[in-house]
């Protein structure tokens, strides 16, 4: 997987591994894991997940029918 950043979020990103003193790939794995917990919290997430399961079953349904 790749990660385009611009320069900016790139040195941000260096700064606050060294100030953690923690591997920028640490940082970002932290940052990913927080973000994803977020939103499995989120309730306009949920519902838009809920329709893209629902979604996708109706695709099946009409698959087999």
């Amino acid at each position: 997987m790749t990660i385009r950043l611009s320069p900016e979020q790139a040195e941000a990103l260096e700064t606050v591994a060294s100030v953690e003193q923690r591997p920028i790939s640490d940082v970002i794995r932290a940052a990913i894991s927080e973000h994803i917990e977020v939103r499995r919290h989120d309730p306009s997430f949920r519902a838009g997940l809920e329709e893209r399961i629902n979604r996708a079953r109706r695709l099946l349904d009409r698959q087999q029918g």
